[in-house]
């Protein structure tokens, strides 16, 4: 499903298999219908795109008033408020970027769409080398990121943000969502939102099928939908194992959670060697951009597939995202020294210690040494040190970036790219100043993590099925954010929020689970097996944009399938974004029609 539009003076032309929403064609959208539009007296046409728990009459109201500067978050869902007025056009985004929008100038105005591919087809935009050596060689620095997308031109919208088109005119970006505390528990305000992020989805589509991996995150979904499921209905759970793996446990907690609830039908859907990552990675199919299950395509198609065919599933939820909402960054222990939590410092440090097998004193200097570094510092910084060919934010655990080296086979050219790009990040002033250290990192994280997300549900869409993410709803990212210093969990707790606010809900055995399940050992089986395949793949688009010294990424290669230790994200942002490429070679165009003016260079 994909939305756009333009603003007044452009347009004229949709994609391929677009409904007109208005009779002038300035607003479209493909796929199945989710979205409702209302007027306004004065001609004033608000339109809520995406899924949005709001009852009709509600968003007829929106229409006979001002918008409030929640309105973007105001429900349940993930989803965006458009205005369109006589002369402009104002985009109101949800704060997590669940439902991503995009925008670049056309016609002497502003084309915009939850679609990047779109809007580059539209205006013929070439790649943008600069963002894909960000993709590869920094995606653990978000900030890094800016509005850029892997089109040139084309820039992403900011999200919790209320953005004015306007023929002629820049963008006028207002930031109307900030993460500030808020009284309460946190885990009563992630129930409600939890609960009706699932209500919502249940309720639009009954037959609806949940992950079930066995953790915290799925199964909360999971329990929680079959709740919701109408008396007599039945909910149906998959749990994906290795064939040769019918214990363990995973498939233990999975099983607990299964028999929890009546209503609730497990699957177990077991994988095959035909199955395993790194397969066949270039039959992806085509997303805005790479997308995270690109490099376990094969097992996640597989998996959809399979229930589209045999359970009749239309809607899925998975519990991605809850990783990134409910992690607390080791920065917040510089949160409590600046809050003068002093005691709390100290026990929360030694428990990071103990965890880590570190010593104490380091994080109590780490921390004290954040508290003096701004973000816009720790940017500039990094753009130093990679000014001199060596990858370093400081040393330790605390601190606004992770450190980890470029590769080998980045090249000089590569290096200088992201330089400039952080470099430039830097310079803009941040717009959500004055947050604690671990919000605002936390802002970053998981906006990366949801706009990613949205590229997995696209390329779930090629197999029928609308995936669905709860945890990435504005409303639980608010709910979560919002709790301050001192009420936030130890760092070195895993998920206490989720465990408190689901205590009536999951198996007592399950909700005191400290430890995940992991398939890393499969990625090692896939990489040995299909290496020749992806050693071809280094003289590719990376190389030929010069991001890559095809011989050093082909060395690094075969080292990772001999089982020498290392790790192995750099490799697989670099063929995840390699095998994405490749696909807009064999894309077809997604615009029904072109007038000869609209095509721009």
């Amino acid at each position: 499903m994909i939305f756009g539009g333009f603003t007044r003076g452009c347009g004229g032309v949709r994609p391929a298999g677009a409904t007109c929403l208005r009779p002038d064609g300035l607003l479209w959208q493909t796929g199945t219908p989710s979205a409702r539009s209302f007027s306004s007296p004065d001609g004033v046409q608000v339109a809520v795109l995406g899924w949005c728990g709001a009852a009709d009459a509600e968003l007829r109201s929106l229409a006979r008033r001002p918008l409030p500067e929640d309105v973007s978050w105001q429900w349940s869902g993930a989803y965006a408020v458009v205005e369109q007025h006589e002369q402009h056009t104002v985009v109101h985004t949800d704060p997590a970027g669940a439902l991503p929008l995009y925008a670049t100038r056309y016609e002497g105005g502003w084309a915009w769409s939850s679609s990047a591919r779109a809007l580059a087809d539209l205006t013929d935009a070439d790649v943008d080398p600069v963002r894909v050596a960000i993709a590869v060689f920094l995606p653990h620095v978000p900030a890094a990121v800016g509005t850029r997308t892997f089109f040139t031109g084309v820039q992403q919208l900011p999200p919790g943000a209320r953005i004015e088109l306007t023929a002629g005119r820049d963008l006028r970006c207002e930031t109307v969502w900030r993460p500030d505390h808020a009284p309460g528990p946190a885990h009563h305000r992630l129930r409600s939102a939890l609960e009706g992020a699932v209500r919502l989805r249940a309720a639009a589509d009954p037959d609806l099928t949940c992950d079930l991996s066995g953790g915290l995150d799925s199964s909360s979904l999971t329990l929680l939908a079959a709740r919701a499921q109408p008396d007599g209905g039945a909910l149906n759970a998959v749990t994906i194992h290795p064939a040769s793996q019918t214990d363990g446990a995973d498939l233990t907690y999975a099983r607990l959670a299964a028999a929890h609830h009546p209503r609730l039908v497990h699957h177990l859907l077991p994988l095959g060697a035909e199955h395993l990552p790194y397969t066949d990675i270039t039959a992806v199919p085509v997303t805005d951009e790479p997308a995270p299950s690109t490099l376990t395509r094969a097992r996640l198609e597989g998996q959809l597939r399979w229930m589209h065919d045999k359970l009749g599933s239309r809607t899925h939820l998975t519990g991605d995202g809850g990783d990134s909402v409910l992690f607390v960054p080791a920065a917040h222990l510089a949160d409590l020294l600046r809050h003068r939590l002093y005691r709390r410092t100290a026990a929360e440090a030694a428990g990071w210690a103990r965890l880590r097998h570190s010593p104490v004193f380091p994080l109590l200097c780490e921390a004290r040494a954040l508290i003096r570094t701004s973000r816009a510092h720790a940017l500039a910084g990094l753009a130093t040190s990679l000014e001199r060919g060596v990858l370093s934010t400081g040393q330790g655990d605390v601190r606004w970036f992770p450190t980890l080296p470029l590769p080998r086979w980045a090249t000089a050219d590569a290096v200088g790219m992201l330089s400039n790009a952080v470099h430039q990040v830097a310079t803009v002033a941040d717009p959500l100043p004055g947050l604690d250290i671990a919000v605002r990192i936390l802002v970053d994280e998981i906006r990366e993590v949801a706009r990613t997300a949205a590229a997995d549900t696209q390329l779930a869409a090629a197999s029928g099925i609308e995936l669905h993410n709860p945890f990435l709803d504005p409303r639980v990212l608010d709910a979560v954010l919002r709790t301050e210093a001192r009420a936030r969990p130890p760092v070195h707790a895993y998920k206490p929020v989720l465990a408190r606010a689901m205590a009536d809900v999951l198996p007592e055995a399950l909700a005191s689970r400290t430890t995940k399940g992991s398939f890393n050992a499969d990625h090692y089986t896939g990489l040995r097996a299909n290496l020749p395949q992806l050693q071809h793949l280094a003289d590719g688009r990376l190389a030929a944009l010069g991001l890559v010294d095809p011989a050093a990424l082909r060395g690094h290669l075969a080292q990772a399938a001999a089982g020498i230790p290392m790790s192995l994200a750099p490799l697989e942002q670099a063929l995840a974004t390699e095998a994405w490429l490749r696909t807009l070679d064999r894309t077809a165009s997604t615009w029904s029609s072109k007038r000869e003016g609209d095509r721009h260079g």
